[in-house]
């Protein structure tokens, strides 16, 4: 069956149907990752958009549904040049087309997605639709991407109840209240294995109920959207910055974390999404790789340096990806140091922040 991709700026893509048959409207961004489409399709933080794959073959080694990074998928459809609809993996449960079709979400395949990419690049993120309606009008459809927006889709994705993951009894026993934005189960797995109990709690939570608990430290987590449409997040955020206990946050926790402090955020062209971004740690001068997934950046024009400081910077168009906040236990970083996927370069971090916990000051 024929599928069309149809982009804000009247450019159509034609391909073929591929997963659930219905018809969607989202953001449209690629991911350069060349593999790991499980775990890009299980990421919350793709909430509200439709993830273009620039590797040309996706699928070939199938679902295995250990290594979802949430217990479904969030995009709202896949782009690809081509799916493979044989499984070689003997880990694979099933298909990638089955389980598109089990989760609901559209996509198309058989596109020039290099094209596309590029496309993006050059005009910046767009809004889009997949249709198999070859009878579409374009003067109809226009005007609907054009005022389509993702909206606080934080909401959508964060847990419906607080609950504990505890390690075993002989470990650290660090106890750790992670706020969930929209996050990827490794972030806990990263903790576990690190011996720390973890309480997660739902993004609307109040900063007293979190204190109460008393946390030994506080993560907040990765997730979707514009971080400015969070204001009672936001709010609550601030109250947990005036403590005195170790804060490490991730992706867009790291950007909520910078507005509840008086700097701002803005939307990039086109984003950072892939395994494959250099950054670089402005105390130690070293570069890692990174996996990340954002749309938002933090302004550093209006940083406040008594509040905090850059402490990592991308290398490629020297974004910041990283914040350190003076006089507080306090550090954020951009990208996401549990990856998956992606590389490992930066899991040190999470030890970083076990020392902070473990000794009251910035290791």
């Amino acid at each position: 069956m024929k599928a069309f991709l149809i982009l804000e700026d009247g450019t159509v893509f034609e391909g073929i149907h591929i997963g659930a048959d219905r018809e969607m409207i989202s953001e449209i961004v690629f991911n350069t990752s060349m593999a790991g489409y499980l775990e890009v399709l299980t990421d919350p933080s793709y909430a509200g958009q439709a993830v273009c794959m620039t590797y040309p073959l996706i699928g070939n080694y199938g679902i295995c549904r250990e290594d979802m990074e949430s217990k479904q998928a969030w995009p709202a459809g896949l782009i690809v040049r081509e799916l493979s609809r044989l499984a070689s993996n003997f880990r694979s449960d099933m298909t990638i087309q089955d389980f598109l079709m089990e989760q609901g979400i559209p996509g198309i395949a058989g596109i020039d997605t290099r094209a596309l990419t590029k496309l993006l690049r050059k005009k910046g993120t767009m809004n889009g639709m997949i249709t198999s309606d070859e009878s579409y009008h374009l003067d109809e459809i226009l005007p609907k991407l054009r005022a389509y927006t993702t909206g606080n889709v934080v909401e959508k994705v964060t847990c419906s109840h607080k609950y504990e993951i505890t390690c075993a009894a002989d470990a650290i026993g660090k106890r750790v209240a992670l706020l969930d934005f929209g996050s990827k189960e490794n972030i806990t797995r990263s903790l576990v294995k690190r011996g720390c109990d973890v309480t997660v709690y739902p993004a609307f939570t109040k900063a007293e109920e979190i204190l109460a608990d008393n946390p030994d430290g506080i993560m907040l987590s990765n997730g979707p959207g514009d971080p400015k449409e969070c204001e009672g997040i936001i709010q609550e955020i601030r109250k947990l910055y005036e403590t005195e206990i170790p804060i490490f946050a991730i992706c867009l926790g790291h950007q909520l974390m910078a507005l509840a402090t008086g700097a701002d955020t803005f939307k990039m062209k086109y984003g950072h999404r892939g395994g494959n971004h250099p950054v670089k740690d402005l105390k130690t001068g070293k570069v890692y790789i990174s996996s990340q997934n954002h749309g938002y950046v933090v302004d550093m024009e209006k940083l406040d340096p008594d509040v905090a400081v850059p402490a990592f910077v991308n290398v490629n168009d020297g974004t910041n990806e990283g914040l350190s906040y003076v006089g507080k236990n306090i550090f954020t970083v951009q990208y996401h140091p549990e990856a998956c996927p992606g590389p490992q370069d930066s899991g040190y971090l999470f030890d970083r922040f076990i020392k902070m916990m473990e000794v009251g000051e910035d290791a």
